[in-house]
Parts: C-alpha cells; sequence; structure tokens
C-alpha cells in the first residue's frame, strides 16, 4: 500500500482524534450512505482546517495539486471538505491549467455538498481570475450530460453578486430549464435566489418571463415573494 503524503498522514491523525463515531452515523445517512464519515461537526472540522493549513505550509501549487487529489480519494468525506478548504486558501498559487483538476474533483465523488462548495469556494474564484475562459468551458458544462457539471456551470458565479454575467446565465438557464433532474432543478432556483440578493427585480422579471420547473419557481422566489 503506498504511503500517505506526510501531511495527509498529520491531517489523518487530527481527525482520528477529533472523531465521534455516534455522530457520524446521521452524517452518514444524510448523505444516502454514500461516503463514509469521522462524526466531526462542520464548525470543529473548519477549525481544525484552519489552524492545520497555517501550520502546515505548502507553497507548491504542484505539492498543492497531490495532496487534494489524495484527499479525494480517501474514504471518509471529511477529507474532501478539507481538499476543497485547502484549494480555497491557495487560490493565489492557481494557474490557468488548474482547471482540469477542478474538473475532475467535480465529476468524481460528486454529490451537491462537493459540487456546491467547490463552485463557491475553488471555481468561482478561479473563473474570476481567468474570466476568459469562462464561456468555453462553462458552455462545455452546460451542455455536458453529467448533472453535476450542467450544475457548476450555474453556481460558480453564486458568490458574483454584481459581477454576475445575467446574459450568460439567461443562456445556461434556459437550455436547462426542461431537465427532469432534481439536482439541476434546484441548482436553477438556487443561484436566482442568490442573484436576488443583489437584484431582486430582475429575478422577478426573469421568473415572470421564463418557463420553469415548479421546484426552480419557487426556489428562485424564496426571499422576494411572486
Amino acid at each position: 500500500m503506498m504511503k500517505k503524503h506526510p501531511f495527509i498522514e498529520s491531517l489523518s491523525r487530527e481527525f482520528r482524534l477529533n472523531s465521534d463515531p455516534e455522530r457520524a452515523i446521521p452524517m452518514k445517512q444524510y448523505m444516502r450512505n454514500q461516503f463514509e464519515f469521522y462524526g466531526i461537526s462542520a464548525p470543529q472540522r473548519r477549525a481544525i482546517s484552519s489552524e492545520f493549513i497555517k501550520t502546515h505550509p505548502v507553497k507548491d501549487i504542484k505539492e498543492v495539486h497531490a495532496i487534494a487529489e489524495a484527499l479525494w480519494k480517501l474514504p471518509q468525506r471529511e477529507y474532501q471538505y478539507f481538499a476543497i478548504e485547502f484549494l480555497s486558501k491557495k487560490k493565489k498559487l492557481f494557474t490557468e491549467n488548474d482547471i482540469a483538476l477542478i474538473e475532475k474533483l467535480i465529476v468524481e465523488k460528486s454529490w451537491w455538498d462537493t459540487v456546491d462548495y467547490l463552485a463557491g469556494h475553488v471555481a468561482g474564484p478561479w473563473f474570476s481570475m481567468y474570466p476568459d475562459q469562462i464561456k468555453s468551458i462553462t458552455g462545455r458544462w452546460n451542455r455536458s450530460d453529467n448533472i453535476w457539471l450542467q450544475r457548476m456551470s450555474l453556481l460558480f458565479q453564486q458568490k458574483y453578486k454584481k459581477d454576475t454575467d445575467t446574459i450568460l446565465l439567461t443562456n445556461y438557464i434556459k437550455h436547462l430549464s426542461t431537465s427532469k433532474e432534481f439536482f439541476v432543478q434546484k441548482a436553477i432556483g438556487w443561484i436566482l435566489r442568490e442573484y436576488s440578493k443583489t437584484d431582486p427585480e430582475w429575478v422577478k422579471d426573469f421568473v415572470n418571463r421564463n418557463s420553469l420547473a415548479p421546484l426552480s419557481k419557487r426556489e428562485a422566489l424564496k426571499r422576494i415573494g411572486h
């Protein structure tokens, strides 16, 4: 068996020390028993991650990649959450080639928890750094058959606020508006709800002018009503 990276060995010790097998049971059930858990609460895990990243500096982007990919292969879901937090902290090191890793993390061990977390903390910031890549890459995602890439094509703008490209968003939502996939319908509603915090009138007008699934419409208007 391949030896773990020293960084991951140390992190594993920290996670095991803070594990709670009883809490792990409902956490696993919440994720439909798809992933194992140490049973570490989100606030506790974030505190551990923040301190660990601070005290274990990594300044080489290739090593960042190696650690993130290795973490993604481990069974406990806390490792994937840590990988996203780790990448987010290292985003100043991102290069144009890092989209390959980001896409790999979207399509492997996919579920809403990691995809949505990647959207706001990794993919979104990467596209802010390389805006000329947005249309070609997210356009491909939007037209793909992978529901998680489709979801990401909508959600990467979730933290863009006034910088949201509403023309792009409109095109992407229209392309996916007839999807029967729950996670796509939900993402349409969620990104519209997020943008309603910035421009509620635009969202209200968009919903009134376009045919959306009931779930998407309901989610979109949650903050602003009809």
